[in-house]
């Protein structure tokens, strides 16, 4: 065989050889591409659930510190609003208890007879009484209940008493009392606290007079404390 034919048929020879090598280290750099791709969308997940952990143990610890503050206000709140209650009890003769459906106070706000007009001598008490809801029964529905002697006829008697819960209604509302949360209702002669008595007759005045409950659903939690009756 001549030198040249020799030579070429080595060239044939190898070139397997080398292509085979090419495609070698190219399926290699591409499985190195895929490992890098991979072990950064792996440090990218790390990375990112580091992250939201973090931010999640964050958002715990500011619930928690919240959470140890308002209650520290509500102990804070639960007591000052026993005080309040009780100088309402001492100071006004006000009657206050908690029932099924809510706080219930029994004030003396009474009316003249066959009148609807709220007497000077009583805006202490509702000056208190509507500071004492805006301040720990804040968007707790209260309810103005209006009573009348059992003078003149039942009809009567209920519109009556409802002027003289509408009355009380304009004076709170004038104090700082939201109007979507007052409602009132006139019962007329029914609840007499003195049975038949009317006009002048003893304990006539009781029976023309208001009494208020509030709901306790409140947004804060004191709202829901039950006070210390004697």
């Amino acid at each position: 065989m001549r030198p040249v034919n020799r030579i070429v048929v080595a060239a044939l020879a190898t070139f397997p050889l080398l292509t085979g090598c090419l495609a070698t280290q190219s399926q290699l750099k591409k499985i190195s591409d895929d490992r890098t791709a991979d072990i950064t969308t792996v440090s990218t997940a790390v990375t990112t659930e580091k992250s939201d952990r973090v931010a999640a143990d964050n958002e715990l610890k500011a619930a928690q510190d919240a959470l140890r503050q308002e209650l520290g206000a509500v102990k804070g709140d639960v007591q000052t609003l026993r005080t309040e209650l009780q100088t309402m009890r001492t100071d006004f003769g006000a009657k206050i208890s908690m029932l099924e459906d809510g706080m219930h106070f029994m004030m003396p706000v009474n009316f003249a007879f066959n009148d609807a007009t709220v007497k000077d001598q009583d805006h202490a008490i509702l000056d208190r009484f509507a500071h004492v809801v805006t301040q720990y029964y804040p968007g707790s529905k209260i309810t103005v209940e209006g009573f009348a002697d059992p003078a003149g006829s039942a009809s009567y008697n209920v519109r009556l008493s409802q002027r003289r819960a509408e009355a009380v209604k304009s004076y709170l509302l004038a104090n700082g009392i939201t109007p979507d949360v007052l409602a009132t209702v006139g019962y007329g002669e029914t609840r007499l606290v003195a049975p038949g008595a009317w006009g002048d007759k003893p304990g006539a005045e009781m029976n023309r007079r208001v009494v208020f409950v509030v709901e306790t659903a409140a947004q804060r939690p004191v709202a829901l404390a039950q006070p210390e009756v004697p």
